[in-house]
């Protein structure tokens, strides 16, 4: 699954001409065959020298071997991986993370791993900020080349990862078509920490999501925290706190997410004004976007319209950008 879900979201990428976006490669240590935890073998046609072209890296996970690199990597895959040019970006699915913390690319970053093996990840590498709660983690910068480094939590979370660096490249709109085309969502709520088993079980009879419905055909409006408790029928308190157990995220930080959402779809998709574009999303006023634009995502609302949909204001003709979906010869890498 991990492997696969990288060619299915990367292959299906398409320009507003129709074209791939991505080219998709599978490597491994040794090209040939490979074992797998399943009852089938895959074959990897392709040897570490296809790290050397990549701009983009992925890390499938093997749960077979990840979690036993105490020591270090072996040294063909440590030699495998120093191929990969400086500034290229790298990112792992699931326990994959290990291989990155072994390699020394996440010592000082935050980053995650299948809820299962956080702990175990924590103690094995002291130096990285394990965030045990969220489905993917962008951990920013790594050596002195500037490639970034990601990682996500289990094996399903792979495919949010992939829809976020989608939608880094090539925008909010690519990211959704192919979302579409998965039959996925192209944003998922929440993070792994629904998933994990609790001791105690849950109350039952009571969710926030109609709240959430609610906001998301209002978004325009200046919703308060108030007038979400109140369409579940809650106490601001209770509310707030069974928000954050099914979304991660507290309710003005969620409003906040759909709304910069909203506004990166309209700079994508319409020629509305940027003062336009700030009232029908939520934020108001235009200084109010520009800030959460700058600190959400580092540029100006008119610097994303230009990137997404070029200088011109029509959608961007984009150029292919090689993928490398990193292979192994151990099982289910």
């Amino acid at each position: 699954m991990e492997l696969g879900l990288v060619h299915q979201l990367f292959g299906s990428a398409r320009s507003a001409h129709g074209e791939p976006l991505y080219s998709v490669v599978t490597c491994a240590l040794t090209p040939g065959m490979i074992r797998t935890d399943a009852d089938f073998p895959i074959r990897a046609d392709h040897g570490p020298q296809a790290l050397a072209e990549a701009d983009t890296v992925l890390v499938p996970a093997s749960h077979e071997e990840d979690e036993s690199y105490v020591e270090g990597l072996p040294p063909a895959l440590t030699a495998a991986l120093d191929r990969i040019p400086p500034g290229s970006r790298i990112a792992s699915i699931c326990t994959g993370a290990f291989v990155l913390a072994a390699h020394g690319l996440l010592d000082g970053r935050s980053a995650t791993t299948h809820w299962l093996s956080t702990d175990h990840f924590a103690r094995t590498y002291p130096a990285v900020r394990v965030e045990p709660e969220v489905l993917y983690v962008d951990g920013g910068r790594y050596g002195d080349g500037g490639g970034r480094v990601l990682t996500s939590a289990g094996e399903a979370a792979g495919i949010d990862l992939c829809l976020h660096m989608i939608r880094c490249d090539f925008g909010a709109a690519v990211a959704a078509d192919v979302a579409r085309r998965t039959v996925v969502p192209p944003h998922r709520e929440g993070g792994q920490a629904q998933y994990i088993p609790r001791p105690v079980a849950e109350p039952g009879g009571s969710s926030t999501s109609a709240a959430r419905a609610w906001a998301l055909n209002r978004l325009e409006q200046p919703l308060t925290l108030r007038e979400l408790a109140d369409h579940e029928a809650m106490s601001v308190r209770t509310f707030s706190r069974r928000f954050r157990e099914e979304t991660g995220l507290t309710p003005m930080q969620w409003l906040s997410k759909q709304r910069l959402a909203r506004a990166r779809q309209f700079l994508e998709e319409t020629d509305h004004t940027v003062d336009r574009v700030a009232a029908e999303s939520g934020f108001g006023t235009a200084a109010s976007l520009r800030q959460h634009f700058q600190t959400v995502l580092g540029v100006s609302p008119r610097a994303y319209r230009v990137t997404f949909r070029g200088p011109g204001g029509g959608p961007k003709a984009a150029g292919p950008t090689p993928t490398a979906a990193s292979g192994g010869d151990t099982p289910g890498k």
